[in-house]
């Protein structure tokens, strides 16, 4: 042994991390991270089974619908003024204060499929009254 690696009968070659693999894992993580935070919307209102419609079309960027104020009506006919529970009498008061301190006041409605049509009618009928003209109906796609 006078000459040899010095121990083990070893070839001499040291470990050493790859690291292609590990980058090509690092890019999944990250395509992953982002296609999740791009799919995340912001909800303002009550989560209700939304009728469909064919011709359901998106509302713009997020920045524009994160200042219009979501109006939910339940299968039971509660009223939700985005995650506050109110009643069709506290709804003009609350929209009144909406509008004045608003420059362009939005108005989303979240309604039930079954709910009963006299409820979305009676909240789209006080946002009318207030004249908000910029009023949306929320559906999903078919």
């Amino acid at each position: 042994m006078a000459g040899g690696s010095g121990g083990g009968g070893g070839s001499g070659k040291k470990a050493r991390i790859e690291i292609i693999p590990l980058i090509d894992i690092i890019f999944f993580l990250l395509a992953t991270f982002i296609m999740v935070s791009l799919s995340m919307t912001k909800n303002q209102g009550v989560q209700v089974a939304l009728p469909t419609a064919s011709t359901s079309v998106s509302q713009g960027d997020q920045s524009t619908l994160d200042k219009a104020v979501t109006l939910s009506v339940t299968e039971k006919g509660d009223v939700f003024f985005n995650k506050e529970k109110i009643t069709i009498a506290q709804l003009p008061m609350k929209l009144q204060s909406y509008k004045a301190t608003t420059k362009e006041p939005k108005v989303i409605i979240n309604s039930d499929a079954a709910a009963n049509f006299k409820h979305v009618v009676g909240v789209l009928d006080e946002v009318r009254k207030l004249g908000i003209s910029k009023v949306g109906i929320s559906t999903d796609k078919k």
